[in-house]
């Protein structure tokens, strides 16, 4: 387990919030990283492993003509992948990962292409999500080193989003629990 996925949990749970996570190319490597850190039960609420494109439709949500015109690996595919597993597994948060980690190239996008995406709660304030995010990446490297980044990455885009949204009293919990400062 990392310490972004210790950090994650710990996170959610000072917040009471949940995550869904919903991936393609990562193939469960996200929430195997998540449920490993001691105490995730709390927050963690389940995925969706939709490796073939007609899941991402059914049980996801994704939209098929989407799918049909531009393909699994595309952003607005990640996009709708975390919606949809957010929706689906009742969430506060859902993340989601897609893209091609090799050998091939897949709909006409080559190896290494990734794209990571974050949905939030609505605001109050907006009616919109909070946390909407998508992250395209260009990767290098073998398909397990693509598949490992694109967990780090998708963790780092949440923690990102977390951390952006922290309130007063979860700042002066932080200090508290680092010495003070």
């Amino acid at each position: 387990m990392s310490s972004a996925a210790t950090e994650l949990v710990r996170l959610l749970t000072v917040r009471g919030e949940t995550l869904a996570v919903a991936e393609s190319l990562t193939g469960g490597l996200v929430a195997a990283e998540i449920t490993g850190v001691p105490g995730a039960s709390r927050v963690f609420r389940g995925s969706v492993t939709a490796y073939a494109t007609e899941l991402k439709h059914r049980l996801l949500g994704v939209d098929a003509t989407l799918l049909a015109e531009r393909g699994a690996v595309h952003p607005q595919v990640a996009a709708e992948m975390a919606a949809g597993v957010r929706e689906a597994l009742g969430a506060d948060w859902g993340i989601a990962t897609t893209g091609v980690a090799g050998p091939d190239p897949q709909d006409g996008k080559p190896v290494g292409t990734v794209y990571v995406a974050v949905d939030g709660p609505p605001t109050a304030r907006t009616g919109s999500a909070g946390g909407g995010k998508v992250e395209g990446l260009r990767l290098n490297g073998s398909r397990a080193e693509i598949r490992m980044e694109s967990v780090r990455s998708v963790l780092a885009v949440l923690l990102e989003r977390l951390a952006g949204e922290q309130t007063g009293n979860e700042r002066a919990q932080d200090t508290e629990r680092n010495g003070g400062y």
